[in-house]
């Protein structure tokens, strides 16, 4: 049994987690907001019985029980703010209200005035009748505990989300490390594993050279060709994992002899054309070895989509938003990518073919993006029509 590709499956992972974290946030939103509105009646329900108690209080003429009253419910309001006026507006009574200690009475009155105007906006006044046509008006608004509760799970949604982004950036960050690590040592142990054939093949290049019999063979010459293109292919994976020297390099001719030295080893059913919009001197911020890498790679992939036939065109242009930058376009007349794969591509391990490990384009993105400083990316796609990668450089 195949294992299960969890890479792959990383993006119904994460859909799977934040559904999860909406369910939990949705069932906490939904249980605190039911404990407000059970607070909220209760609160109301002691307002009631707290102008019940007033009117009673402003009624009636015994006085036996007046200080129970007041201890037991009029005292026992020690939350909610409550502010009593007469009919005129004059200010009677107010508690809970947070008024500064040491204002003058007339700053006191027009603070008690504003909050009886926020009272209005939550509340309509409470009317208590006080008999000969006289009246007086009981304005109250939420205590500070319901409002905290109101909004404590806003804040907790809050809170939670910045965690869930720390942890995402975090695990984000350790992944790309671990993945760095593995780029660096696999791409320092190829070019260690390369160092005693290339040696070798060195000297056989050079007794062949002192041999009468093949001094003269063109054989010696390829030899020759393929030998410094593997010192080219050992410098690149030493490049991987170090900061490597960018210089000011003429980015048309670099591109033409990248696409030379691929177009002889490539089907002769694959045509290649280089176009610029730029002046022929144009130079750009590039490492020429590791350069060369990426465009090999994308014209790789580009024949494999193809099927070994069809054509290939670089166009090296200024990009519409930023005139100091190059952009290199390179189209192929292949597949096409699916728009539901256009971001998998650049994945390591991501392949449609039988053979290869799908490292090819992951590794040109990161040369170009972490050592470059520029980007790469999908321009345009069309299945059966072609594709076309840019690649953007510092000018």
């Amino acid at each position: 049994m195949l294992p299960i590709p969890i890479y792959d499956q990383k993006s119904r992972i994460k859909l799977v987690i934040v559904a999860v974290a909406l369910l939990i946030g949705a069932a906490t939103v939904i249980y605190t907001n039911v404990l407000v509105q059970r607070l909220s009646e209760r609160e109301q329900e002691q307002i009631d019985l707290y102008a019940k108690t007033q009117r009673y209080i402003i009624n009636t003429e015994e006085t036996s029980n007046l200080s129970f009253l007041m201890d037991e419910i009029i005292g026992a309001n020690t939350t909610i703010p409550v502010i009593v006026t007469d009919g005129e507006g004059n200010i009677v009574d107010a508690r809970n209200v947070s008024v500064p200690k040491g204002v003058s009475e007339q700053t006191s009155i027009r603070l008690l005035r504003k909050e009886i105007e926020l009272m209005k906006e939550q509340h309509p006044p409470i009317i208590i009748e006080i008999g000969a046509g006289l009246r007086n008006f009981l304005y109250y608004k939420e205590s500070d505990l319901l409002t905290q509760l109101r909004y404590y799970p806003l804040v907790q949604l809050a809170i939670i989300g910045c965690l869930g982004v720390i942890a995402y950036f975090a695990f984000s960050y350790s992944r790309r490390a671990e993945q760095n690590r593995v780029w660096v040592g696999l791409a320092k142990e190829t070019a260690h594993q390369l160092g005693t054939p290339l040696s070798s093949l060195v000297g056989w290049q050079a007794y062949l050279r002192e041999s009468e019999r093949f001094r003269d063979e063109p054989i010696v010459e390829e030899l020759g060709k393929d030998i410094r293109r593997l010192e080219i292919i050992t410098e690149r994976f030493s490049n991987i994992g170090s900061v490597p020297v960018l210089n000011d390099e003429n980015i048309l001719r670099v591109t033409q002899n990248a696409i030379s030295y691929l177009q002889s080893r490539v089907s002769r059913k694959v045509s290649f054309e280089v176009k610029t919009d730029l002046p022929t001197d144009t130079p750009a911020q590039v490492n020429i070895p590791l350069f060369d890498w990426v465009i090999e790679n994308i014209c790789k992939n580009a024949v494999d989509a193809m099927d070994g036939r069809g054509s290939i065109t670089i166009h090296l242009r200024r990009p519409i938003r930023n005139k100091s930058q190059i952009a290199i376009d390179i189209t192929d007349t292949g597949k096409g990518i699916p728009k539901s794969k256009m971001e998998r591509v650049f994945l390591p391990g991501y392949t449609t073919k039988k053979r290869g490990w799908g490292l090819g384009l992951a590794l040109a993105k990161r040369i170009i993006e972490n050592y470059h400083k520029g980007r790469l990316f999908v321009k345009w796609s069309e299945p059966g029509r072609g594709t076309t990668f840019r690649v953007i450089l510092n000018g």
